[in-house]
């Protein structure tokens, strides 16, 4: 039988920001159609990597928490992870669905839940806690429609995502 679990301080300039030094995004990435493959590929050349930060605050087994910062107009692909995920919005807008959110506002999404965001104009601050330490990426496939859209998207927000400021502490190492 495990033991009881115990108090535990956790530090933000201790997280480890996303990707890690080796590249090491902390989550399997399952595999996913050619035209998928190919659509992430366009993204990643375009930058889309300049688009978001993640830094994982806390993680336990069966638990962790990342602060997640989208900047503005963040292509999100819909996708689903293999736990359970809360999220908590800190600061900005995002729309899921039909529903915009804000500050306070957050949504739950079981295990398995496919999803996507669209970020508004100020970006998106976020904490993210699961039900799990490790996940996964399962991706969905889009029309080319909408990885031409996302890719355009990437290349017109590049330069304001590089030179953006982060907004909160966490960001300091």
């Amino acid at each position: 039988m495990p033991g009881k679990a115990t108090m535990q301080i956790f530090r933000a300039a201790d997280g480890r920001v996303l990707p890690d030094e080796n590249g090491d995004v902390n989550m399997e990435l399952l595999p996913m159609s050619q035209s998928s493959q190919e659509g992430f590929a366009r993204l990643i050349e375009a930058g889309l990597t300049d688009g978001n930060y993640t830094k994982i605050l806390f993680d336990a087994p069966g638990f962790a928490l990342a602060y997640v910062w989208f900047k503005p107009h963040f292509p999100l692909p819909r996708h689903s992870h293999k736990q359970d995920c809360l999220y908590y919005i800190v600061a900005g807008t995002v729309k899921l669905g039909t529903e915009w959110l804000g500050p306070g506002d957050g949504v739950f999404l079981p295990d398995a839940t496919p999803y996507t965001f669209t970020i508004g104009d100020e970006g998106l601050e976020l904490l993210e806690f699961r039900t799990s330490d490790d996940t996964n990426f399962k991706a969905f496939d889009h029309t080319a429609a909408w990885w031409d859209k996302a890719e355009k998207a990437v290349r017109e927000n590049r330069a304001a995502w590089q030179a953006a400021v982060p907004p909160r502490p966490v960001q300091s190492a």
